[in-house]
């Protein structure tokens, strides 16, 4: 279980920079997600897409590991 969350916690850290191009999407603007602006740069902390994106990750491995039985 706590290797799913570093998985997700490095695709997040990957997939940081391509935040502005999901905004044009309306993607990781859920209730829980922090945006502040300090010094003039905006600064995102996806806390509310984490849980999302991470439940949504173990419900795709735990489908794929019952479909999968050597898996």
């Amino acid at each position: 279980m706590i290797r799913w969350v570093v998985v997700v916690f490095l695709g997040l850290f990957i997939f940081y920079p391509l935040l502005p191009w999901f905004d044009r999407l309306r993607v990781g603007r859920l209730p829980g997600d922090v945006l502040f602006k300090l010094r003039g740069v905006v600064f995102c902390l996806p806390f509310g897409s984490t849980v999302v994106w991470s439940a949504a990750i173990f419900l795709i491995a735990e489908v794929v590991s019952l479909t999968c039985p050597n898996c």
